[in-house]
């Protein structure tokens, strides 16, 4: 699959940077890119059998629209994902497929007034029982019933939401002003484009310089 490929040049070109740097702040950060990368491809859900994706794909006609609006709640033993779609109920059953995994799930709408609708869930937070989890169609909504393997709360509904929060919480829970910065820095390096490490790379070798020459008499 396309999105699996680009994850895995990211993770090669994570590698070949990390063989290439000394500093220990830009090698932290890209080792925790790598390990975002590996828990990523690692939780890719496996490629469909070629014949049955061609078929799917033949038999979708139409505009593809990928669903990213959602709400979700929970109970002791199940996650509950509420997606809103006008008309929903009037479509043929089979139309409204939803695919699970341990640690995944798909959903895929066909030729809803002339479009089809699809979203994807990976990296879920906690694994699912697959014969436990189900969909529903309601009046203008698709619910989602992932079935908890244990019986416990869910903070979040992926492992990459949890991640991103300890981070944001790691960057505001502590007492030294510039370590805080550090960490906000080096999520925004992780997660930037590549003109957005550059820029962040420009303003530390500038930073080092000034220090050098004595201008800011402390440790950033």
């Amino acid at each position: 699959p396309l999105f699996l490929n680009q994850l895995q040049k990211d993770l090669e070109e994570v590698k070949e940077l990390l063989t290439n740097t000394t500093r220990k702040r830009v090698r932290d950060v890209l080792l925790a890119e790598k390990h975002k990368l590996e828990l990523e491809i690692k939780n890719q859900p496996p490629p469909k059998p070629k014949d049955v994706a061609e078929e799917e794909k033949s038999s979708l006609g139409g505009y593809t629209v990928k669903i990213n609006n959602y709400g979700w709640d929970q109970s002791d033993k199940f996650v509950k994902i509420y997606i809103s779609l006008n008309g929903v109920q009037k479509l043929p059953a089979e139309n409204v497929q939803v695919n699970f995994t341990e640690r995944s799930f798909d959903l895929l709408v066909k030729n809803l007034n002339g479009k089809n609708y699809t979203m994807t869930f990976n990296n879920l937070l906690k694994p699912i029982s697959v014969e436990g989890s189900s969909r529903k169609i309601k009046t203008d909504m698709v619910l989602v019933m992932c079935k908890k393997k244990r019986e416990e709360k869910w903070d979040c509904l992926t492992q990459v939401e949890k991640e991103s929060k300890e981070k944001e919480k790691a960057a505001y829970d502590t007492t030294d002003p510039s370590e805080g910065l550090m960490n906000i820095l080096k999520k925004m390096y992780a997660e930037g484009d590549d003109e957005m490490k550059r820029t962040i790379n420009k303003a530390w070798v500038e930073s080092r310089e000034k220090q050098y020459k004595g201008d800011i008499p402390m440790d950033i």
